[in-house]
């Protein structure tokens, strides 16, 4: 009870601390409402690309599973990570039972939902190079902005290098594996439980560095290519309330934004968003009306339309391969 209390409990403090700028964004609903519908078009339309360069990313990570599968679990684990605590660790223990659901084997789902979203975070912490044109031609940057392409070149940085340790290193793996038996023995107090997680790891890691391998060029396109779509909704919601800043320093901010996002304070990162994207966009140029209007177009898209499609996909995905998931399924 504790366990499940605690988190609602931090959720509810946060967002009050919060509440000054998600109900500045809230009220800017009646500049939403005027939108022009080709807007909404193109918000949804580049929002919809990067939802696919998403399930491209993964159905790669996960020995090309069927495409049905890949998105019907995405949109609902995303769903359910947006309105109950525990953001990724939520949204990917419904994903897992719904891949196993479909067939996909249990230890391929576990080490490709992992090496997904790695790739992902590192693509996200690449972004800020491609401001650097920008500032090498005299482009003033505010120092707060500075500070988050720094943290995002140091996140890229880690991942990198921790990526070339764990799928280049033959003993890596076996070390992370023995270090995590170790500590699941302690806490579950039974020295027989996961006698052979090293050799489980090593041998899903050479899955996934054998598909990744061949097909390394798409797994980068589709990583890249699910943050540079979400930017450009962004864009998109940006112009339609007739804002146009610097599209570099506009670059810099969305990437501060969604690394605030990427720690999970909030379901979905619910008001944490709000606040950082409203701030960052302000020190970019935007003025704080267009800025309020723009980020709650982007969460129109990016948020609050996925819940209702996250239950769709759900419904859709029982009805394709209902009932329990398999026996060996169970963590």
């Amino acid at each position: 009870m504790v366990r499940r209390i605690v988190p609602f409990l931090l959720t509810a403090i946060i967002l009050y601390g919060l509440a000054p700028a998600v109900l500045e964004v809230f009220g800017a609903w009646d500049e939403v409402d005027d939108l022009e519908p080709w807007w909404w078009l193109a918000v949804l339309g580049t929002q919809a690309g990067s939802l696919v360069c998403f399930f491209w990313l993964q159905r790669l990570a996960l020995q090309r599973a069927s495409w049905f599968a890949v998105g019907t679990s995405n949109l609902a684990g995303g769903a359910l990570g947006r309105v109950v605590p525990g953001g990724a660790a939520t949204t990917a223990a419904l994903q897992f039972r719904m891949l196993t659901q479909a067939g996909v084997r249990p230890g391929l789902v576990a080490t490709g939902l992992t090496a997904g979203s790695l790739l992902l975070i590192a693509a996200l912490g690449a972004l800020p190079v491609l401001t650097v044109p920008f500032v090498i031609g005299g482009l003033r940057v505010p120092e707060t902005l500075v500070e988050a392409a720094v943290l995002a070149g140091a996140v890229f940085v880690a991942l990198f290098a921790l990526g070339a340790v764990l799928f280049t290193g033959e003993g890596a793996i076996g070390r992370v594996g023995r270090v995590a038996r170790w500590t699941m023995r302690k806490v579950r107090r039974d020295q027989s439980l996961y006698a052979d997680l090293p050799e489980r790891l090593t041998g899903r890691r050479d899955e996934i560095r054998t598909t990744l391998g061949e097909r390394w060029p798409e797994a980068v396109a589709a990583a890249l290519g699910r943050w540079v779509l979400d930017f450009l909704t962004l864009v998109a919601a940006l112009t339609a309330v007739d804002a146009r800043p610097n599209l570099a320093l506009t670059l810099l901010a969305y990437v501060a934004a969604q690394l605030l996002a990427q720690v999970p304070l909030t379901p979905g990162g619910l008001g944490v968003v709000e606040a950082g994207m409203t701030a960052t966009l302000a020190l970019a140029g935007v003025p704080p009306a267009a800025a309020a209007a723009a980020t709650l177009t982007y969460r129109l898209a990016s948020y609050w339309l996925q819940l209702p499609a996250g239950l769709v996909a759900y419904v859709l995905h029982r009805r394709r391969f209902g009932g329990p998931p398999p026996a060996e399924a169970v963590p």
